[in-house]
């Protein structure tokens, strides 16, 4: 491949440094060197509990050590099953130390996922919460591998006298799990933190060393491991420092309600705010109203979140703009944020949102607008210091694209991972000659801005047009009534696809299929109009909020199955077809006008 223009580097601040020497080092030197420099300063808050750098090392060095006592051994792989807690955070610095993988794992996933997953990495080792010990329970006869459940409660990380008074409600409210600890195969979480051996285990080449199998979304069906090690992640964690330059500057204190499991939140909540001192506030769970409650009692300064968290805070009514103007930073990601959402969060908390793009696969950052400088709009701004960046042909995935043209986005830099566990053919589809092909549609323009348009596989192709769902999304999020909305493609016997889109209304609105026909007719060119509304009360979303359209999909081909099926059956007796096993039709428009 033939050099390429970087016109991003014009437009960093000025203060970026576009070259720069990464450190090989383990991930959790950053946990070592902010104990050495803020020994005193809180680590971690949560409710009425807090500890501080020093002994959040001096912990975590106590658990690897316990760990290891165990049986955990180096290069073994332990899965995390928590939400954000404290001890999920103890947890992953502690089987880091012990020279362990760790997997990340989500604990709303059902049954098949959390078998494919443990099995999938070999974990010999799982901690997991009280809470979530029946659905541990269903499963345990098949995960042969784990050798060891840690189990936690919530009340594990509350001082006196909410510890107590936990436990009481917990029994009131039929919240208390009955775990049956055997001192064997299921062990408590307390002592692995009692002792006064420490390890700290630092990997033999932080370049290979993996420190973390995080597992994919499984958009082709079946998630993937996705080996990242330390290096990966010490590079990305330097990189963010860069481009956002001016948070080690002072104390600061991250909002984390991004899951912890998610690599988003594992890397911007966690990896990051460790390596700067930063006081990190943990929330186990996302509930708008209590959120607001925590920014308004906490005050923190960095608020990384996800569209989905942005948007659900602009719903509620009465909200106070002086309860968030501790906030400094917002730090948007997981997926496209709606022009429309970011200007209204930005107008009604004065706090500015930064909005960045990355994959798992990449640690996961690549992309981030300027902190000082021009921030443009639905752009998710300029590669990260170090990494490259470039838009190709979607064909052959060689040719550069012009600016303004679409393409596939592709990158490569120090950030991204060594593969797909076990999965080698994968592997060599995504990682070629260097660089990693996200699967995603951009644009780049002059000045080196990148946007994302949509992913490759969610492009819909109708009467040989090429309609991109996330701009339709983005005129369905501008009309005032509509909360939140995605475009999918479904099958048709004559278009090939036809646009579908899934509405969901604010309280207290109504609108027809017709008005949102309408409204999109003003905006849109005829052949990227719906041809079918659906309206909902909620989408189908990740933890992060982005919307699964795969489940959406998924759908329709059940609905089509099941057609298929009927129509069979009626011919099978001789009968016509019924109106109800037809293809899907344009009944929402006049298809002379769409025509």
């Amino acid at each position: 491949m033939t050099d390429f223009p970087r016109p991003w580097m014009d437009h960093y601040d000025r203060e970026v440094d576009p070259h720069i020497t990464y450190e090989n080092i383990p991930i959790f030197g950053y946990l070592d060197r902010a104990a050495d420099n803020f020994p005193k300063r809180k680590a971690i808050i949560f409710r009425n509990w807090s500890m501080s750098y020093r002994k959040l090392r001096e912990q975590s060095e106590v658990i690897a050590a316990n760990l290891r006592h165990l049986g955990l051994q180096p290069g073994e792989r332990i899965s995390i099953m928590l939400p954000n807690l404290p001890q999920t955070i103890l947890s992953y610095w502690g089987a880091l130390k012990s020279g362990a993988v760790v997997v990340m794992t989500n604990p709303l996933y059902m049954e098949k996922e959390l078998i494919h997953q443990i099995n999938d990495a070999g974990c010999r080792f799982m901690i997991v919460l009280d809470h979530l010990w029946p659905k541990i329970k269903s499963v345990q006869d098949r995960l042969p591998g784990v050798e060891k459940f840690i189990v936690t409660s919530i009340s594990d990380c509350l001082a006196l006298p909410l510890n107590l008074l936990y436990k009481i409600k917990a029994k009131k409210e039929n919240l208390f799990t009955d775990v049956p600890v055997d001192g064997s195969r299921v062990v408590r979480w307390k002592p692995l933190t009692k002792g006064d051996e420490r390890i700290s285990r630092p990997p033999a080449d932080p370049r290979k060393d993996l420190a973390l199998l995080q597992y994919t979304g499984g958009t082709t069906g079946i998630s993937k491991g996705v080996m990242i090690t330390h290096r990966n992640m010490t590079a990305n964690v330097q990189q963010c420092h860069a481009i956002l330059h001016t948070l080690g500057r002072e104390h600061q204190s991250f909002l984390d309600i991004l899951p912890f499991f998610h690599i988003y939140g594992l890397t911007v909540g966690l990896n990051l705010p460790t390596s700067i001192g930063a006081t990190m506030l943990p929330v186990p769970r996302f509930v708008p109203q209590d959120l607001i409650k925590v920014i308004k009692a906490t005050k923190p300064t960095i608020f990384p979140g996800a569209p989905a968290v942005y948007a659900a805070i602009l719903h509620q009514k009465n909200i106070d703009p002086a309860d968030f103007k501790s906030l400094k930073v917002c730090v948007s990601g997981s997926a496209p944020i709606p022009v429309e959402t970011m200007r209204e969060f930005t107008r009604l908390t004065e706090s500015e949102i930064v909005e960045g793009y990355g994959l798992t696969e990449a640690s996961p950052a690549t992309h981030f607008n300027p902190l000082t400088g021009v921030k443009k709009p639905g752009s998710i701004g300029l590669p990260l210091p170090g990494t490259d960046s470039r838009i190709v042909d979607m064909d052959v995935g060689q040719i550069n694209m012009p600016p303004g043209k679409k393409g596939e986005l592709i990158v490569r830099g120090p950030q991204v991972m060594s593969g797909y566990w076990q999965r080698p053919d994968e592997t060599a589809n995504v990682l070629r000659n260097g660089w990693l092909y996200t699967g995603d549609i951009a644009t780049m323009d002059e000045e080196g801005y990148f946007t994302i348009v949509d992913r490759k596989k969610d492009l819909i192709i109708s009467s040989g047009y090429n309609i991109y769902p996330r701009e339709i999304d983005e005129v369905l999020h501008e009309h005032p009534k509509i909360k939140d909305a995605v475009a999918v493609g479904i099958p048709h016997a004559s278009r090939g696809e036809i646009v579908k889109v899934y509405v969901v209304l604010h309280e207290g609105q109504e609108m027809t299929k017709s008005e949102v026909i309408a409204w999109c007719r003003q905006k849109l060119a005829k052949y990227k109009l719906p041809r079918q509304v659906e309206f909902r009360t909620e989408l189908p979303k990740t933890m992060v909020g982005k919307v699964l359209r795969r489940a959406l999909r998924a759908e329709e081909a059940e609905k089509a199955e099941a057609r298929a099926a009927r129509r069979a059956a009626r011919k099978a007796a001789g009968l016509p077809a019924g109106a109800a096993d037809d293809e899907p039709t344009d009944d929402n428009t006049e298809s002379s006008d769409l025509d």
